[in-house]
């Protein structure tokens, strides 16, 4: 039966209000008053984004502003934005990051922090790497080393880790002659800040170690690798090698008696500190008197246990390797020969690199004057 157009109104009317009456014994609808607060999504501190491609440039705009909140809320809305790889391409064409070298200067601790925060994320991304060696950030960092906040000092160590994991990157710290600094305050920081200057001179140093070796950093690394944080005697073991490339960091190495100290941590708990410590056993006995001070420390013992015992790649290989830099000693050649069994099962290990390293190690073990 068709309902006549006055019928249906009322009809609906009357759903209406028995929804309404519904609700309001709930109390869910108690009054038609509306809120004095915000939606939960809106931060208060955060610049409102434009919409699409005036997004950044407004931002850009509001991080040169006199108003000191207005470039508060203007770094933490960009903080967000920086996560977007396509999003950091553009702020780097625009002249975000002049902008955020500026307010690297700026009194107030927030902004600071906030901007290196900002440089932190785009250096996560390798479009921002390059930009920040195109727009010299290097330097305009250095400048906060000595920053009295220890999160603005944090955010720029992360910030000079992911850019030394680039080549170029790695040399523009270098060149910039940040090395003597950055191992000087390897000594004074905190432990986490520690870590991330042990992965920054790592690569650094792999380009070249001489400021390093000019500023004493060997006995610095030989007091980080008595830690008693793992991950620190890890990465203090991974800048020795870095660090013992050239013939006079080797040498320093076996001067300072680093060598004992890396024979000890050849049964380190932990498999990263022990495949360091061989890798640098490895560099430091390629000279004669490194050589020595292993085979005076009882180094041979360690290595052969690791192999047979130690279930990583990386540990069997730098351990082998560092056997046969001792077995080029007489000494150590004439106690090797009875662990030649040993390198034959090796040559059949699954990594190849570890079967080019066992016949090798083979090799210089029976060779014969």
């Amino acid at each position: 039966m068709l309902l006549k157009p006055g019928d249906r109104a009322q009809r609906q009317w009357s759903l209406q209000s028995f929804i309404l009456k519904a609700l309001c014994r709930r109390g869910k609808m108690a009054h038609a008053k509306i809120s004095m607060y915000l939606p939960p999504n809106i931060n208060p501190t955060q610049a409102s984004i434009a919409y699409g491609c005036r997004a950044l440039p407004k931002l850009n705009k509001e991080l040169n502003s006199d108003d000191l909140l207005t470039r508060q809320k203007a770094l933490i809305a960009l903080c967000d934005l920086m996560h977007d790889p396509e999003y950091v391409y553009e702020a780097i064409n625009i002249g975000c990051l002049e902008s955020l070298k500026t307010l690297l200067k700026d009194v107030d601790d927030l902004v600071r922090i906030k901007a290196t925060e900002a440089l932190y994320i785009t250096a996560t991304h390798s479009v921002g790497r390059i930009g920040f060696l195109e727009k010299d950030v290097i330097a305009a960092l250095s400048l906060l080393l000595n920053d009295p906040h220890t999160v603005c000092r944090e955010n720029l160590h992360q910030t000079y880790k992911h850019l030394a994991q680039l080549p170029a990157g790695a040399q523009g710290i270098v060149i910039n002659g940040l090395i003597p600094s950055l191992v000087w305050k390897l000594e004074r920081e905190e432990e986490n800040i520690q870590e991330l200057i042990l992965d920054t001179l790592a690569p650094c140093l792999q380009e070249d170690a001489t400021e390093a070796l000019h500023s004493r950093a060997v006995p610095c690394l030989k007091e980080k690798l008595l830690s008693a944080n793992h991950n620190i005697r890890s990465k203090a073991a991974r800048v020795l090698i870095a660090i013992s490339v050239p013939l006079e960091g080797k040498n320093q190495v076996w001067q300072y008696d680093v060598i004992p100290i890396l024979v000890d941590l050849l049964k380190d708990p932990e498999k990263e500190v022990q495949a360091n410590a061989a890798g640098a056993l490895m560099f430091a006995t390629v000279t004669t008197e490194g050589k020595y001070a292993a085979l005076d420390a009882e180094a041979i013992t360690p290595l052969l246990e690791l192999l047979h015992l130690s279930s990583a790649s990386k540990v069997r290989l730098n351990a082998t390797k560092a056997l046969t830099m001792l077995a080029e000693a007489p000494e150590g050649r004439r106690y090797l020969q009875a662990h030649v069994a040993t390198f034959r099962v090796l040559e059949k290990d699954m990594k190849e690199a570890i079967q080019r390293a066992a016949r090798i190690a083979i090799k210089v073990i029976e060779w014969k004057p």
